[in-house]
């Protein structure tokens, strides 16, 4: 079916998403996506940016990139996110639940992306971080347990059900500046293994 094929529109986890027919027939899994900082709480400072305002970006972006492709839910409207514990409730309440922050440490030269997650959740964070790495150009810390986390927000994943991905380090200004200059790019790499993760059949 051609990309200008007829959309369906649901009610879905509380917000309006528009799907193509051609994805929404193969969807087999349902999909949250989360920012895991706000103005209310901005997480990590770095050079200049704080968490909230990076993951709320994504967020965003991506809520734009998979809007025509998948259904799904999210944690608010467009640069708001909500309460962890309604967050993670949300998440608990659907197949694949993913939540977007940034790693910090006091070291400028730490680098790279991780996910957190339970066990069963490592092939899924495994090929995320494979796909950032490859779009940013910066090291694979791979897929590792909750403990390895250095945040609160763990109940995404212990009460969720759920995956934090730590897309780059805020405190590296190499990590922040290839960010930027590749949002585009890492927003749609990152989409792509979230459709796959969610669908099955989908031609090439």
């Amino acid at each position: 079916m051609a990309a200008t094929s007829p959309t369906l529109s649901a009610r879905y986890g509380g917000y309006r998403v528009n799907a193509p027919i051609k994805y929404a027939a193969l969807q087999t899994q349902t999909l949250f996506i989360s920012a895991g900082h706000s103005d209310k709480d901005p997480g990590a400072v770095g050079n200049g940016y704080t968490e909230a305002q990076i993951v709320l970006e994504f967020r965003d972006k991506l809520a734009d990139y998979l809007r025509d492709k998948v259904f799904f839910g999210k944690d608010g409207q467009r640069g708001e996110n909500l309460p962890l514990t309604v967050a993670a409730n949300e998440a608990a309440a659907h197949d694949v639940a993913v939540e977007f922050h940034c790693n910090a440490f006091s070291s400028p030269t730490a680098t790279g992306v991780e996910t957190l997650s339970a066990g069963h959740h490592y092939p899924l964070g495994n090929a995320l971080c494979a796909a950032i790495s490859s779009t940013l150009g910066i090291a694979n810390r791979g897929a590792k347990g909750e403990a390895s986390g250095q945040h609160s927000r763990l109940a995404f994943i212990n009460r969720g059900n759920g995956i934090i991905v730590e897309l780059f380090f805020i405190t590296n200004p190499s990590d922040l500046a290839s960010y930027f200059e590749n949002i585009d790019a890492c927003v749609k790499a990152v989409g792509d293994e979230l459709v796959s993760a969610v669908c099955v059949g989908l031609a090439a």
